[in-house]
């Protein structure tokens, strides 16, 4: 695909790009270059609002759900520059780049007068309801179960790497709902609150000092029979298809945070004297390498106007980043030396290159372990013989 700007894109390009850095040099100064998902929520939900009230929340939404109809260049211009600006990470990346492209894609016109537009506006917040402590990588394993009784879906067990759960209002969640099934057959995707007593979620510590993902217990917890995304057992069929959001427009935006940190990276080998090391040199390039070769892969992504499945770019897309960003916490702390091992001050707070290299080391476990997504890439891109199963 040839991704290629107009003079209009490129003036769409100054106007957002004008809009971001006025706002972090702004009222929005105080929370630029946070790194911390979890750091100064209040505010970073008060961002959320920001953009939405600018209409800068969900650019390539409709403007009846409060986007801008930007097209693929536009919104691909607007996460280059948003990451550019040193805008921190979206607190509710989940409702805008996942939850809500699955409802405009399956949702009933009800369920998007519901929901679209509080997400665009920076009102409701979302978070992920899939892995579990035995069903990580393997969403087919899920065992959390559904039943409907009296208008309501009841939800009974416990999700995991639930990411901002703490912060957020609701949850979408793959659920169980035929008994006695098995594999992908027999999952539902409910949309359910947070804030009821049915639910309860638990911060889980990292090593880099932030708890940005929590466990979360169902135990009778509850939602409207409308709730439900499709039908009863398409449960597999929609987070397929939100898989697919996922290696959407927002892996530009992913990218340009990359090159930040390979740019914090040469600059801290430039102090370090690391940068007269052959081999660090040979390392600053391989990356430099792959972060042009990823983008180009993002582009032949988004040539995939069909989300009803995962094509063979996006297969491979995952592990790809996920093992050269891990790479490059190692070369960052190579660089950085001693130095890099001692956080400063009395809390447990890293500086951005060693919380990057703390942060990758689960790069390759989250979104589907590199293991898993190899099976991904041999059995649904390259056909071969599906792995035996129990």
């Amino acid at each position: 695909m040839k991704l290629g700007f107009s003079a209009a894109d490129e003036e769409f390009r100054a106007e957002c790009a004008d809009w971001l850095q006025s706002q972090m040099a702004g009222e929005f100064r105080d929370i630029k270059g946070i790194t911390q998902l979890t750091a100064m929520p209040e505010r970073r939900r008060e961002w959320e609002q920001q953009l939405g009230e600018h209409r800068w929340g969900c650019i390539g939404w409709p403007t009846q759900w409060g986007g801008r109809d930007a097209s693929l260049a536009q919104q691909v211009i607007f996460a280059e520059e948003y990451a550019r600006a040193g805008v921190p990470g979206r607190i509710n990346h989940i409702g805008v780049e996942l939850a809500g492209p699955t409802i405009l894609t399956f949702g009933t016109d009800e369920q998007k007068r519901r929901f679209l537009p509080d997400i665009a506006a920076g009102r409701t917040i979302f978070c992920q309801g899939f892995s579990e402590p035995n069903a990580g990588s393997d969403l087919g394993s899920v065992r959390t179960k559904g039943r409907l009784e009296g208008g309501e879906w009841i939800v009974d067990g416990q999700k995991i790497w639930t990411s901002l759960a703490h912060i957020s209002d609701w949850i979408f969640v793959v659920t169980r709902t035929q008994e006695g099934s098995q594999g992908p057959k027999g999952l539902t995707f409910l949309m359910m609150p947070l804030d009821q007593p049915g639910i309860e979620v638990r911060p889980i510590r990292q090593i880099n000092g932030d708890a940005e993902f929590n466990e979360t217990f169902f135990t009778e917890a509850r939602c409207p029979a409308d709730s439900l995304i499709g039908a009863p057992g398409d449960g597999w069929k929609i987070a397929m298809g939100l898989l697919a959001f996922e290696r959407g427009v927002s892996t530009l935006g992913q990218q340009m945070g990359f090159r930040n940190e390979l740019d914090e990276i040469i600059a801290a080998a430039k102090v370090t004297g690391k940068d007269r090391d052959p081999v660090i040199r040979q390392r600053i390039a391989s990356a430099e390498i792959g972060l042009r070769l990823m983008r180009y892969g993002a582009l032949r992504m988004l040539s995939n106007s069909d989300h009803s499945s995962i094509d063979g770019a996006a297969l491979t897309y995952k592990i790809q980043w996920a093992s050269w960003r891990r790479r490059l916490g190692e070369l960052a702390m190579d660089v950085l030396g001693q130095a890099g091992e001692v956080a400063a001050g009395d809390a447990y707070e890293w500086d951005v290159l060693p919380n990057l290299f703390l942060f990758s080391r689960a790069d390759t476990i989250y979104g589907g372990t590199n293991q898993i997504q190899r099976n991904l890439i041999a059995e649904r891109g390259l056909g071969l013989p599906r792995e035996p199963r129990g």
